[in-house]
């Protein structure tokens, strides 16, 4: 009876949520902006031909204005813009998401120890944290990914890397709030380790805060790999990528503009529906705004 008491409570919870959600409209035109470009990057084999349309260079449809054969016209070597477009957003997609697991796991694990714990653990963890912020995140990026080297495992391992602080304060800061309250004292006084009850009550419980931080921290992570690329230390040509794509294509803005239009507008589209989606959330996730 009990266990279907909190069921309910957790569906009615999630059901006011997006009932929230659903009434800020510019939360759900980043959210059908970024279903489309999920589905995009799900089907992208099926609407364009890697090989055919990605990769192999035809040099006698170069630099080719957008048409109804090519909707976003051809690049310096005659490849199709639309069908690189479409395939780059697999790869700005999975960067995002994969690094922003790692900056997630790494940067709670450590926030929720130094909360929980306090004192000179709480020190130790804190000023390494205060470490890694004195270096902006786009140069410590730079750093990892030139000294492991240029491949797609590096940029997220370095783009996640220089967002674990982060991740560490925001968590630190919401487990300290939460961990002198009545249910944390409880799963202490029937005998639960310290792991059990971060991982099983208080993570839970701030969760708000993550949720938000981890929607917006993918847009930095789009742009911080569309910046890494454009100056050579992300994805590898032939491989498409919309900032490799924007790096590509600035030797021809005076002549064909579409080869960094496109891209451009791409990485502004899917940062700015990120944006609108963690906006959105955040004021859905916030108790106080609950009418």
């Amino acid at each position: 009876m009990a266990k279907t008491t909190t069921v309910q409570k957790k569906r009615s919870m999630a059901s006011e949520i997006w009932r929230r959600l659903r009434r800020d409209k510019l939360a759900m035109l980043g959210l059908a902006i970024l279903v489309i470009l999920a589905l995009m990057a799900i089907f992208a084999d099926v609407i364009a031909d890697y090989d055919t349309k990605v990769i192999t260079q035809n040099i006698s449809n170069r630099l080719q204005e957008p048409s109804l054969e090519h909707w976003c016209g051809t690049d310096e070597f005659g490849r199709d813009i639309f069908a690189r477009l479409v395939h780059g957003s697999r790869v700005s997609l999975v960067v995002g998401l994969v690094s922003v697991t790692i900056s997630l796991v790494l940067g709670g694990t450590l926030g929720s120890i130094a909360g929980y714990y306090g004192g000179k653990v709480d020190n130790v963890i804190m000023r390494i944290m205060d470490i890694f912020l004195a270096v902006p995140s786009i140069l410590l990026a730079m750093t990892i990914v030139a000294a492991l080297g240029t491949s797609l495992f590096n940029v997220m391992l370095a783009i996640g890397i220089s967002g674990i602080p982060g991740y560490a304060r925001i968590i630190r800061a919401s487990v300290m709030s939460i961990k002198d309250q009545e249910f944390v004292e409880a799963s202490r006084a029937i005998g639960a380790k310290s792991p059990t009850t971060i991982f099983r009550e208080i993570l839970p419980n701030c969760l708000a805060p993550i949720i938000v931080q981890a929607t917006l921290s993918v847009a930095s992570a789009i742009l911080s790999t569309a910046s890494l690329s454009f100056i050579g230390l992300g994805v590898q040509p032939p491989d498409p990528e919309w900032g490799a794509m924007l790096s590509g294509g600035r030797n021809y803005l005076r002549d064909a503009l579409h080869l960094t239009l496109f891209p451009g507008l791409a990485i502004v589209i899917t940062i700015l529906a990120l944006n609108l989606l963690g906006d959105g959330l955040r004021d859905a996730l916030d108790p106080r705004l609950k009418q």
